[in-house]
């Protein structure tokens, strides 16, 4: 299980991504999360996959009249 900062600034929780290999693929879920899943063809393809997951489940429940920071 890899620990990863929240997307944002001035975030201070962290994420835990559940990972394993089938096959030739890297597939993971987050444990907060567990309805976020991807796959990578390594490691570092499937964090940069979790991470833009998370941010588009984020980023659709906001109003299109919320404000962006950062």
């Amino acid at each position: 299980m890899r620990r990863y900062p929240r997307p944002g600034k001035h975030m201070k929780s962290d994420l835990n991504m559940i990972y394993w290999k089938v096959g030739k693929f890297w597939l993971g879920k987050l444990k907060e999360n567990p309805e976020i899943m991807t796959q990578g063809k390594t490691l570092k393809e499937l964090e940069e996959n979790i991470r833009d997951a998370y941010r588009m489940m984020v980023m659709d429940h906001l109003p299109a009249s919320a404000v962006r920071l950062g």
